[in-house]
Formats: structure tokens, C-alpha cells, sequence
């Protein structure tokens, strides 16, 4: 009913392969393109639901959150506009939800914080506004988050730290404040993050020495800041460091002669600042493209 619901309305007139009145399938007709069914006692239920990049426009298919067992979502590349309904809170066991390249718009409901089986969330390049919601940190078994170049503004909040399954976070290219030290702020927080985008944002203050007690990192983006004071030597100790941005900044001294002696790090990217005179980049400074993240669920 929800996605018959759904196919009703103007903008999902794009998906024509939806034939029939029956999602999963029904006699000879095919499940409809991007559905997935799976059988529970005696009924089938959408568990699955992939309609990207085919131009679906309009506001955010409220519809879909009947869709009690939906487990994937994904509408990536489309023309969504509006917000995202607070009822995404009903879709408890989500595990991946897609809605980037989209035009979607206005703060992120708290209510996403009730989704406790996320492990995906990609809400990047959008037009969200507001503070990033607290309520994320309610996620826990979160590994991938995506927010970067939407309209956030406000801080980026430490209590994420507590996510200890977090291994991708990217708040680049939004409008965030404050300091990494507020971020590092709880003790043994962020064991699992392998890769830190906060790039393109008006982070101010130092890089904090509990930086290096992320001992999974290999990537630390942290261009394009107003970032101040010296690179601490610390970061060194950061066993498998691999791509190091500080360009743009303001940053001040030396550069610790470990990290062009590091094992691991292969990009030292320092143009920018106010480094003294003898300091060197290192690498080919190609633009960093990360494979996309494992979506299967």
C-alpha cells in the first residue's frame, strides 16, 4: 500500500518499470525495479527500497516510512526537495540510508537518533541547515557517516566520540565552529575512526595532542580551516597515518621531522600557512578518492 501509494504520486512517475499493483512480484509479473521482498510467515514485506538517480522530484515520500521493515533505503542522485519527516524514526531496522545528491533541506529531525541498527548514513551534498543533531551519538552501531557539503553550522558534537564502531566521519564544506579540542573532548572517544574529514569549515584554535590517541587513523583532513600553533609531534605516533592535510590554515613552526620519516604517511600536504622556511610537502597531492563504502546489508 505504501508504495502503491508512492507510484500514485507525480514525481515518482519516472519509475515505469513499476507494473502492477503487487511491489514483490505477483503471477507473472516481475518485483518492481529496486524493490526487495522477503517472506515472513505468511506475508511478504519491502525490506529494500533503491531508487536512484532518476530524477524523482519533489518533497521526501513520506510514505516510505510504512515500510516498517525497511533494512535499506536508498534515493541517492535525485531531485528530493524539503525535509526530512520526523516519522524516519518509525524505520527501526534501517541499516543504510542513502539520500545524498539530493536538494533536500532544513535541519536533520532529531528522530534519526531512533534508528539504533544504522550503520550507513549518507547525507551529503545537500542543503541542510541547523547544528548537527546531537542525536546521532544514539546510533551505535553507526561505522560511516557522511555530511559533508550541506549548510550545517554550530559545532561538531564531541559526544560522537562515544560511537564506538565510527570509522568514516566527513563534515567537510559546511559552516562549522568551535575547536578540534572540544571535539577529542571525551576520553578514549572515536577507538575505531579511520578517516576524519573536517575540511572547508571555521574550526579555530589548536590540532590537540589527544588527536593521537586515534591509533586506527589514516586519514586526517583538516584544510581549509583557521587552524592556529604548531604541528605537535605527537602525530607521529600515529601508527598508520597515511594522507595528512593541513593546507590552508594558520599554522606556525616546524614540521616533526618523524612524519617525512613516518613508514606509512604518503601525502604531506602543508601549502598555506606560515610554516618556516625549509618545510616540505610530501607526496604527489593527487585528489584523495576513497572507494565508496561496502552498502550491502
Amino acid at each position: 500500500k505504501a508504495l502503491n501509494e508512492i507510484k500514485a504520486s507525480l514525481g515518482w512517475r519516472v519509475v515505469y518499470s513499476w507494473v502492477g499493483d503487487d511491489p514483490c512480484g505477483h503471477g507473472d509479473l516481475p518485483p518492481w525495479s529496486g524493490v526487495t521482498c522477503t517472506q515472513q510467515g505468511d506475508y511478504r514485506v519491502v525490506t529494500e527500497l533503491e531508487v536512484y538517480a532518476v530524477s524523482i522530484v519533489g518533497p521526501f515520500p513520506t510514505a516510505v516510512t510504512n515500510l516498517l521493515d525497511l533494512k535499506k533505503l536508498d534515493l541517492h542522485n535525485n531531485k528530493l526537495t524539503g525535509p526530512i519527516p520526523p516519522q524516519i524514526g518509525r524505520l527501526r531496522h534501517l541499516k543504510i540510508l542513502n539520500l545524498r545528491w539530493n536538494k533536500l533541506q532544513d535541519v536533520l529531525p532529531p528522530e534519526i537518533g531512533d534508528l539504533k541498527k544504522l550503520t550507513h548514513l549518507y547525507l551529503s551534498f545537500n542543503n541542510f541547515k541547523g547544528e548537527i543533531p546531537v542525536e546521532l551519538a544514539n546510533l551505535p552501531e553507526l561505522r560511516y557517516l557522511y555530511l559533508h557539503e550541506n549548510r550545517f553550522t554550530g559545532r561538531i558534537p564531541p559526544e560522537l566520540g562515544t560511537l564506538k564502531n565510527l570509522r568514516h566521519l566527513d563534515v567537510g564544506g559546511n559552516h562549522l565552529i568551535g575547536t578540534l579540542r572540544e571535539v577529542f573532548s571525551i576520553e578514549n572517544g572515536f577507538p575505531s575512526l579511520r578517516n576524519l574529514y573536517v575540511n572547508n569549515n571555521q574550526l579555530a584554535g589548536v590540532v590537540p595532542d589527544q588527536i593521537a590517541n586515534l591509533t586506527n587513523l589514516e586519514i586526517l583532513h583538516l584544510s581549509n580551516n583557521r587552524l592556529i600553533g604548531s604541528i605537535s609531534p605527537k602525530l607521529v605516533q600515529i601508527p598508520r597515518l597515511t594522507y595528512l592535510y593541513l593546507d590552508s590554515n594558520n599554522f606556525i613552526g616546524r614540521i616533526p621531522e618523524g612524519l617525512y620519516k613516518h613508514p606509512f604517511l604518503k601525502e604531506l600536504y602543508i601549502e598555506g600557512n606560515q610554516f618556516r622556511p625549509g618545510s616540505r610537502s610530501k607526496g604527489m597531492h593527487k585528489v584523495l578518492e576513497l572507494p565508496e563504502a561496502d552498502l550491502t546489508v
